[in-house]
C-alpha cells in the first residue's frame, strides 16, 4: 500500500514539475491582460528569443522557445500581448521555420517566460 502511494505521489510530482515550465501561450486582446509584452522582429539577430510555433502541446515543454498557442487564458502558462512597437516590448521574438532553431539569444530575459 505504501509503495503504491509513493509511486502515485512521485507521478503526481513529476507531472507537476513537467508542466511548470511548459510554454503554453495565450495571446491576449489587450495589453493590460498580459504578463509579457512581445514584439515580433524581422530578423533573427534582432531577437531576444527565437520562437517556433508548435502544432501540439506536448512538444512545447521547457523554456527554450517552443510555444504552443492555446485558445483560452486559463489554459496558458503565459499570457502575452503583441505590441506594435519595439520600445513597448518586454521581449523581442523572431518566429523560426524549424523547431531546432528555437533558442534564447538574450538569456537575461529568460525569467520573463518562467
Amino acid at each position: 500500500m505504501i509503495t503504491k502511494l509513493k509511486i502515485a505521489l512521485a507521478l503526481l510530482l513529476a507531472c507537476t514539475l513537467n508542466s511548470a515550465d511548459a510554454q503554453k501561450i495565450f495571446s491576449a486582446d489587450a495589453e493590460y491582460k498580459a504578463k509579457v509584452k512581445v514584439f515580433v522582429v524581422d530578423a533573427e539577430y534582432k531577437a531576444d528569443l527565437i520562437v517556433y510555433k508548435e502544432d501540439a502541446e506536448y512538444k512545447a515543454k521547457g523554456n527554450d522557445g517552443k510555444w504552443y498557442f492555446v485558445d483560452a487564458s486559463y489554459k496558458a502558462d503565459k499570457i502575452i500581448f503583441f505590441v506594435d512597437a519595439e520600445y513597448k516590448a518586454d521581449l523581442k521574438v523572431y518566429f523560426a521555420d524549424a523547431s531546432y532553431k528555437a533558442n534564447w539569444k538574450n538569456s537575461s530575459k529568460k525569467h520573463l517566460m518562467y
